[in-house]
């Protein structure tokens, strides 16, 4: 009942500093595949309607909620990606339905970058765009679509999103990210980027400031883009595609989260180990220039076949501040065992 009341006390508190007219509280989680229909069997159970109900209080909190959307919403067909075995075959094809399921939990706006969004061809990534857009939520990354500029609740918003991947906005192409969030800069009051990069696996948790490889592929300098995106004039930086959860940075006065892992992953992710928990993250920024004030890491796990829940271990904290001490020493925030993030 006490660890009840202080996760209710810290979030109004958050609450009510996100709801002054001079700060605004952003959220932010990782990877999201609520269940794919492809191979059948894989769909979670009261057909996923109650995936999202154990943070759901965690994901409302913030005045804009952002996460990945790793894979299509797509009912059937599609051409599906090559795949020499079907049953081995990692393409996520989500039910329609389930979209609403996400402005039902508080997203806001989601990325479409992402080495999954192509898993059922052009079809798939058509379906997926609608998709989104019946459920009212923003969305950017695709080549198509790299950056969206929207109100919310009075605030004007710049989004953008950026994959190593066919058919979404490159993160290899820095250049071409810096005009983007540029434009975006001179337009809006608060600008997000997302980015899906990285090497993959439970290995890959560090941040290595170099371009990172898997299997053959260039991911992309993740320490390189993520700071030009902001030395261009982005406010803050959340990062996904490694599916396990990495450092946060501070760099002039934005905030970086460099993973934030498997958020929402039912069947077909490995949620062993690193792979199964991951953070919630809110963070509080001035809204005249998006500065950082403060943030909270709020940690979750996922057992069995997936779907968030919180997790009283808080190993996505403990992991956040053994990385971020090991790979930004000199950072100037502090993270505290509960999961309150300060500047030093």
């Amino acid at each position: 009942m006490r660890f009840s009341i202080t996760v209710t006390l810290l979030l109004t508190v958050f609450r009510l500093t996100a709801q002054s007219s001079d700060t605004l509280l952003i959220g932010g989680v990782g990877d999201i595949m609520i269940g794919t229909n492809y191979p059948a069997g894989h769909l979670p159970s009261n057909d996923g309607k109650d995936l999202f109900s154990p943070v759901k209080e965690y994901l409302t909190a913030p005045d804009l909620m952002f996460g990945n959307c790793e894979g299509t919403f797509l009912d059937s067909g599609g051409t599906i990606k090559g795949c020499s075995d079907a049953k081995k075959c990692y393409a996520f094809r989500q039910p329609t339905r389930y979209a609403q399921y996400l402005t039902e939990a508080g997203f806001d706006v989601m990325s479409t970058a992402n080495n999954h969004v192509g898993d059922f061809g052009e079809e798939g990534r058509n379906s997926t765009s609608a998709t989104l857009s019946q459920a009212g939520l923003q969305f950017a990354g695709l080549v198509t679509k790299p950056y969206i500029i929207f109100n919310h609740n009075g605030v004007k918003y710049g989004f953008a999103a950026f994959a190593p991947n066919t058919c979404t906005q490159d993160i290899r192409d820095i250049p071409e990210a810096k005009r983007i969030v540029a434009l975006l800069d001179s337009a809006c009051e608060i600008v997000i980027v997302s980015f899906h990069g990285g090497a993959e696996g439970a290995t890959r948790n560090h941040v290595t400031k170099q371009t990172e490889m898997f299997l053959g592929e260039n991911r992309g300098n993740v320490y390189e883009f993520a700071h030009a995106c902001i030395d261009a004039g982005a406010d803050i930086v959340f990062g996904h595609g490694p599916h396990v959860t990495r450092a946060v940075e501070l760099y002039k006065d934005r905030f970086i989260a460099y993973s934030m892992g498997n958020f929402c992953t039912y069947s077909r992710f490995n949620l062993s180990g690193n792979g199964g928990y991951a953070p919630i993250i809110h963070v509080n920024v001035e809204r005249n220039t998006g500065k950082f004030i403060g943030g909270k890491i709020i940690p979750i796990k996922q057992p069995g076949e997936g779907g968030p829940v919180y997790d009283d271990n808080k190993m996505a904290i403990k992991d956040i501040q053994s990385l971020t001490l090991a790979d930004f020493p000199s950072t100037p925030i502090s993270i505290a065992d509960d999961g309150v993030i300060t500047r030093k």
